[in-house]
């Protein structure tokens, strides 16, 4: 493609060389930079690209989008100074790709809680309907069959349109895609054209990076803001921060809810470990999922595949055959008659969610015993919040470690211990193994109880120290089943 093409997406502040060179792949890390390549120097939270330009001429770029021009410049490469590299290179990667977004129907779903669940099931649910369909999320990326394993919630705006270009090359007619904070922030999704975009909550969650909640909020809010007025918005108005993400959206809104007037609404009729009977919108439907947290996914995922032209019987046929995503209240039965639960809950409002949802089976005939840590050199000030939610909804709790990264696991779990008073102390002990943590859980369980598996559900590792040491709570809870035998 030629550069002429891609400038029309942006609006440079200069130009220094030959604007009809031909770009044969765009990149943001000039290590993968091949010839012909263009090179885009992004000022990053941790490093400037610009400091790795002379790299990626030496790798065989041709072009260079930069912020800051340099003085001394080459007459066989092309510069283009920018305002903000990181507003262009996702209209930059787009083009390139051929807007891959406009030739399938992308749906975005944002917010703390449920990104994750709601992506899948619209994924598995749009194959079912017989659709070639691509997922972009936090566990896996999938185009249509075709598994890529996923390292962020979103992948950076190069990587981003060259799944979505992909995906349109096999066929995909839809794509549902998670929209983390960061990626909306950082312009990762810049240049893409969604369909709809989901709302389903908002609670504290990342505010190492943010700062503050407002900071937060806003981030999720320039989602919709910058939705067009073809697309349609789902949100949540059971969450306050609601009706705020869509003050000056152009898309067409339309609500779910559990307990007031909405456009899609839904209540339990009965709940079981194994699932639950719901009315949604008036028809009676049976569901393999526990939770009124659930109830909420479930509905942002019926609202959706309406907004897609689907018909409410034939969603309901569909949303009672689909199953939980991996690590999302994943029920294991023990042979000594208490039951596992592991859960992906890593911040105190997933915490109570799924601590919720576990009593409302329960309903005061068995013990809850929490087994739950927090993630290291991420936001501290959730840690103590969530040992205060773990005790206040469990008869035990043990506290240990989840993914320490460079921190020190005693220190953080005596971060968690910190929002403890003596009485609460007394449900409460701590081991930093987090194997030995619910073998010790598990010796305590009786008969009817719960354990809760608390903050890791998909991952199969441990992060300790820059390396990711194998560990999957499934296959621990399992290997104390074989040693029960």
């Amino acid at each position: 493609m030629r550069l002429n093409e891609l400038l029309q997406e942006i609006s440079p502040v200069s130009i220094f060389g030959d604007v009809n060179v031909n770009v044969t792949g765009v990149n943001i890390d000039s290590r993968l930079i091949e010839d012909g390549h263009l090179f885009v120097a992004m000022k990053g939270t941790q490093v400037d690209g610009h400091r790795f330009i002379d790299k990626a001429i030496e790798q065989g770029a041709k072009v260079i989008l930069l912020e800051d021009m340099p003085e001394q410049r080459l007459p066989q490469v092309t510069y283009v100074e920018v305002e903000s590299t990181e507003d262009c290179v996702g209209k930059v990667a787009t083009a390139f790709y051929g807007f891959p977004s406009r030739k399938l129907r992308l749906v975005g779903v944002t917010g703390t809680n449920g990104k994750t669940t709601i992506a899948t099931l619209l994924y598995n649910m749009f194959r079912k309907f017989g659709h070639k369909v691509g997922l972009l999320s936090t566990v896996c990326n999938y185009i249509d069959g075709e598994t890529i394993p996923a390292s962020h919630t979103t992948p950076d705006p190069i990587e981003l349109n060259r799944l979505l270009a992909k995906m349109v090359e096999s066929g995909c007619e839809y794509a549902f895609m998670e929209c983390s904070s960061h990626a909306i922030h950082q312009r990762r999704i810049g240049g893409l054209e969604f369909a709809g975009g989901i709302f389903t909550n908002l609670t504290r969650d990342h505010l190492d990076y943010h700062k503050t909640f407002e900071n937060y909020r806003d981030a999720k809010k320039m989602f919709f803001d910058g939705l067009s007025k073809k697309a349609f918005a789902i949100i949540n108005v059971d969450d306050k921060n609601g009706l705020f993400m869509v003050q000056n959206t152009k898309a067409e809104v339309k609500t779910y809810s559990t307990r007031s007037l909405a456009d899609f609404k839904a209540h339990i009729l009965e709940c079981h470990f194994e699932g639950m009977y719901l009315e949604v919108d008036g028809r009676e439907v049976g569901v393999q999922f526990i939770g009124k947290f659930n109830v909420s996914n479930l509905l942002a995922v019926y609202g959706t595949a309406i907004m897609l032209g689907k018909k409410p019987e034939e969603i309901l046929v569909v949303l009672s055959t689909l199953k939980s995503v991996n690590g999302r209240l994943d029920p294991i039965a023990s042979p000594e008659g208490w039951t596992a639960i592991v859960d992906y809950a890593h911040t105190p409002d997933a915490l109570e969610n799924v601590l919720n949802a576990i009593h409302e089976v329960l309903n005061g005939k068995g013990q809850v015993i929490t087994v739950c840590g927090a993630g290291g050199n991420r936001d501290k000030g959730k840690r103590p919040l969530m040992a205060q939610e773990a005790v206040r909804q469990s008869d035990k709790v043990i506290i240990t470690s989840d993914n320490p990264r460079f921190e020190d696991p005693q220190e953080i779990i005596n971060d968690m211990l910190a929002g403890l008073n003596s009485q609460q102390r007394k449900k409460v002990i701590s081991i930093v193994d987090r194997k030995e943590a619910i073998r010790t859980a598990a010796m305590m369980a009786s008969k009817g109880d719960v354990i809760l598996i608390a903050g890791k559900g998909h991952e199969d590792y441990q992060e300790i120290n820059g390396v990711k040491h194998h560990f999957d709570d499934h296959e621990v809870v399992r290997e104390l089943f074989d040693e029960i035998k």
